[in-house]
C-alpha cells in the first residue's frame, strides 16, 4: 500500500532534480467504432474519445496540484487506425480525414499528443495498411497532436522488408510534407520491431487488441535524480576513503548498481500513486507503470549526464554501452521491485535531439550513428530523434530501419527508429523543434549505397529462437 510519506520523501527529487511523471495516457479501445462508412467512423471516434477522456486533464492537474508532482504530459493512445478504418477507407485521404477528427477530439480534450494512427505489419500487409501508411505525410502535414507507428518486425514473425522499404519512402515523403516546419513531421513518426501494445510513450504509443475497452497508463521519468544519486554516492565513496592510498575514491559496480535500482524504486512508487489515484479518479482500470528514463533539453536531466557518472568521459567512448546496460538493467530491477504493474519500454532512452548531453556528445564528435546503433542493443528503444541531411536517399533510410529491426528481432527486444531527414539541412546545420523535443545537429550518414539490399522484398524469416511452442 502507497502512503503519503513516500511521496514527501520525494519532494527533493522533484524540487531539485528534475522528478516528474512524464506523462498519464489514456488507452482507448476504437473497434467498436468501426463502420462501412467513413463518416459515421468518424462522428463514433470522435464522440468516444471526447466521452471517455473529457476528465483526462483537468483529473491530471488536481492530482499534481494536490500532490505535488509534476505531470507533464497528459496523452491518449487508441487502437492502431488501421483496423478501425479498413471497412469505411478506401484511398489514403479517407485515412487522413480520420487523422483529422483525431486531431480535433485530442484538441477538444486538452491532450499534447495522440498516438496510433498506426498499422501493425510485421508479417504482411493488407490493403488497408498500406493505405494508412501511404497516407502518413499528409496526416502528420495537417494535424498537429497525432503521432504515427508502423510495426514492421518482430521475433516471431521476421522482418516484413515491403513494409521497411516503403517506410524509407514514407519518411523522406514527411520530410518534405512539413519542411516549412524543419520536417517536424517526422519527429512524430516511428518505425518498430517487437512493438509493445502498453507503451504511454510517443510517438510509438497505440492501444493493444489486448486491452480493455479504456484503461490508464502513466510513464515516469528521472534521469536528473539518477544522476544526483550517483554523485553522491561517488561523493560518499571519496570520503570514506580519504586515508587509503590504493583507493580509488570510487564506488564499486555493486554499489553502483544498487544505487540506481533503490532510486528506480523510488522513482517507481511516485508513478504508482499518481497512477493508482488518475484510475480511481476517472473510473477507468489501471494498466502499467512504464518506467522510462526519457530526457528532457533541460540541464540535468540527461541520460548522457548519467553515463559520465558511471566513468566515460563522453557518450561513445569505450564502455558506454556497458554503461548503459547496466543502467537499463538495474532500472528495470527497481522498477519490478516497487510494482507489479511495470511494462512499456521500461529503461533508458537515447534520442539526441532531446538529450543535451546526447548532442554535446555529438557536437565533440565522440557519438555517431553507428555507435547509437550498438547501444541500441542495450538501451529501451532504439535510433531516436536523430536528425540527418535532407538529401539523404529513401533506400538509405529503409537500411537503417531494416538493421535497427534486426536488432530487436534476434534480441527479443523493442527497437525503434525515429528520424528526420531535415529538408535542405546538411552536416555542420542545426535544426530547432522546440519543447521537449529539443534541437539536434545534422548527423552525417553512411553515403555507401544498400538500394539493392532494401529492394529485394519479401521478409527476412524469424531467428531460429523464436519457435518455442
Amino acid at each position: 500500500m502507497i502512503n503519503l510519506q513516500e511521496v514527501i520523501e520525494t519532494n527533493k527529487m522533484i524540487e531539485q532534480e528534475n522528478l516528474d511523471v512524464r506523462t498519464i495516457t489514456m488507452g482507448i479501445s476504437l473497434l467498436d467504432c468501426a463502420d462501412k462508412d467513413l463518416t459515421v467512423t468518424c462522428e463514433k471516434i470522435y464522440t468516444k474519445i471526447t466521452t471517455l477522456a473529457r476528465d483526462l486533464v483537468k483529473t491530471g492537474e488536481d492530482i499534481s496540484k494536490e500532490f505535488g508532482i509534476p505531470i507533464v504530459n497528459k496523452r491518449i493512445s487508441i487502437t492502431p487506425i488501421s483496423l478501425v478504418g479498413s471497412a469505411c477507407c478506401r484511398i489514403p485521404g479517407d485515412y487522413v480525414q480520420i487523422a483529422k477528427t483525431l486531431d480535433r477530439a485530442a484538441k477538444e480534450v486538452g491532450v499534447n499528443f495522440l498516438g496510433g494512427y498506426s498499422a501493425i505489419v510485421s508479417k504482411g500487409m493488407t490493403k488497408s495498411d498500406e493505405l494508412l501508411i501511404r497516407s502518413i505525410p499528409m496526416a502528420l502535414a495537417c494535424t498537429e497532436r497525432i503521432c504515427s507507428s508502423i510495426n514492421v518486425g518482430s521475433t516471431k514473425t521476421g522482418i516484413n522488408m515491403d513494409a521497411v522499404r516503403l517506410m524509407g519512402d514514407i519518411i523522406k515523403q514527411t520530410a518534405e510534407e512539413t519542411k516549412d516546419k524543419d520536417s517536424l513531421g517526422c519527429a512524430k513518426l516511428v518505425v518498430l520491431c517487437n512493438a509493445p501494445d502498453d507503451n504511454p510513450f510517443m510517438a510509438g504509443a497505440f492501444h493493444g487488441v489486448s486491452e480493455a475497452d479504456a484503461i490508464i497508463n502513466v510513464g515516469v521519468s528521472g534521469p536528473g535524480v539518477v544522476k544526483y544519486a550517483l554523485e553522491q554516492m561517488d561523493a560518499n565513496a571519496q570520503l570514506s576513503t580519504l586515508n587509503s592510498q590504493l583507493s580509488t575514491g570510487l564506488a564499486n559496480f555493486e554499489v553502483l548498481c544498487e544505487t540506481i535500482k533503490r532510486t528506480a524504486f523510488k522513482i517507481t512508487r511516485v508513478g504508482q500513486l499518481v497512477a493508482q489515484e488518475a484510475s480511481h479518479r476517472l473510473g477507468v482500470p489501471f494498466g502499467i507503470i512504464d518506467l522510462s528514463l526519457a530526457p528532457t533539453p533541460a540541464i540535468g536531466d540527461s541520460v548522457a549526464d548519467i553515463l559520465k557518472c558511471i566513468g566515460v568521459e563522453q557518450p561513445g567512448a569505450p564502455g558506454t554501452t556497458a554503461a548503459l546496460a547496466l543502467l537499463n538493467d538495474q532500472v528495470k530491477k527497481g522498477g519490478v521491485m516497487a510494482s507489479s504493474y511495470v511494462g512499456g519500454l521500461s529503461g533508458a532512452f537515447i534520442p539526441v535531439s532531446e538529450d543535451q548531453g546526447m548532442i554535446d556528445a555529438v557536437e565533440a564528435g565522440a557519438l555517431t550513428i553507428e555507435k547509437l546503433e550498438a547501444m541500441t542493443c542495450v538501451c529501451s528503444v532504439g535510433l531516436d530523434m536523430i536528425a540527418i541531411p535532407g538529401d539523404t536517399p529513401a533506400t538509405t533510410i529503409a537500411g537503417i530501419i531494416a538493421d535497427e529491426s534486426a536488432i530487436g528481432m534476434v534480441n527479443q527486444k523493442t527497437t525503434a527508429v525515429r528520424i528526420i531527414p531535415v529538408v535542405g539541412k546538411t552536416v555542420g546545420d542545426t535544426v530547432e523543434f522546440g519543447g521537449l523535443l529539443g534541437y539536434a545537429p545534422i548527423m552525417p550518414v553512411n553515403q555507401f549505397s544498400c538500394q539493392r539490399f532494401v529492394d529485394r522484398g519479401g521478409r527476412i524469416p524469424a531467428p531460429i529462437h523464436s519457435f518455442k511452442n
